[in-house]
C-alpha cells in the first residue's frame, strides 16, 4: 500500500502523521510506503535534534520516501549514500527512510512513479546562501534531461508523478500571482506529453483537486491512485 502527502517542512507540519490524523497507520508495514511530496525538512542542521527525527521514521511501522523540495540542504542531503532501488535513484537516509530522486521512475507496489522534486523559493531573498537556501533547489540541465531520458525508456506513459512544484498552466489555475519559471514550463511540457493516471504535488500548502488528474496536497494523506 502507499499513501501520499504533502510539504513536512522538518517537525513543523509533521502533526498529519502521528497517531490520531493518520490512523491508517496501524495496519500498515514496513513494506508500505508514505510519500512526502518535497519539502521534507528533516536534514537541514545535522544536530542532536534532527537526528532524533530521524531515528522516529525507524520506529514508524511503514517505510518512508520523499522527494526534495526547495526548502532542503542540498549539501547535506547528498552525502547520504545513492543506490539504486527499486528502478530508480535514491539517497538511503536510513532502511526506512529514502530520498526518490530527480527524474527517476520507480516501479513500487506493481505501479510506475515518475519523481521529479525542487522549486523555486519566493522567500530566498530572505534566507542566507548555503545556509538556508540552495542554489540547486532548482533543476540542472542534467537533471532535467535524466527526466526526459528515464520517460523515454517508459514510451512516455507513467501511472503516478510525484512532484513538489506543479506543471505551469494547472498552477494558474489557483495562484492568481503565479509567475512560470525553467521548473513549472519543463513540467508542463511533460504533462502535455506524459500518457498517466494521477499526478500529485506538494509545495503551495493547499489541498486541492485539479481537472480530476492534479492533486494539491499539503495537510491531507492519501492513499495513491485517489
Amino acid at each position: 500500500m502507499i499513501y501520499i502527502t504533502g510539504d513536512t517542512h522538518g517537525g513543523i507540519d509533521m502533526a498529519k502523521l502521528d497517531d490520531d490524523h493518520f490512523r491508517a497507520q496501524f495496519k500498515l508495514s514496513k513494506a508500505d510506503y508514505v510519500i512526502i511530496a518535497g519539502d521534507f525538512g528533516f536534514i537541514w542542521q545535522n544536530n542532536e535534534k534532527e537526528k532524533e527525527w530521524l531515528s522516529i521514521f525507524k520506529e514508524l511501522p511503514y517505510t518512508t520516501l520523499f522527494i526534495d523540495g526547495n526548502h532542503e540542504n542540498f549539501d547535506l542531503l547528498r552525502s547520504y549514500p545513492e543506490e539504486e532501488w527499486s528502478g530508480g535513484r535514491i539517497h538511503r537516509i536510513h532502511d526506512s527512510l529514502f530520498h526518490l530522486e530527480r527524474g527517476q521512475v520507480f516501479s513500487i507496489d506493481g505501479k510506475t512513479i515518475f519523481t521529479f522534486g525542487g522549486g523555486k523559493s519566493t522567500d530566498r531573498a530572505f534566507r542566507r546562501p548555503y545556509i538556508s537556501w540552495w542554489p540547486d533547489e532548482m533543476p540542472s540541465s542534467a537533471e532535467y534531461q535524466e527526466g526526459l531520458r528515464n520517460l523515454e525508456r517508459y514510451n512516455w506513459k507513467i501511472d503516478y508523478v510525484i512532484t513538489h512544484a506543479g506543471p505551469a498552466r494547472v498552477i494558474e489555475t489557483f495562484h492568481g500571482s503565479f509567475s512560470p519559471d525553467s521548473l513549472t514550463t519543463y513540467l508542463q511540457a511533460v504533462a502535455e506529453r506524459l500518457d498517466f493516471s494521477r499526478w500529485y504535488f506538494g509545495h503551495y500548502h493547499l489541498d486541492r483537486i485539479v481537472d480530476t488528474r492534479y492533486r494539491v496536497l499539503y495537510q491531507s494523506v492519501i492513499p495513491l491512485g485517489e
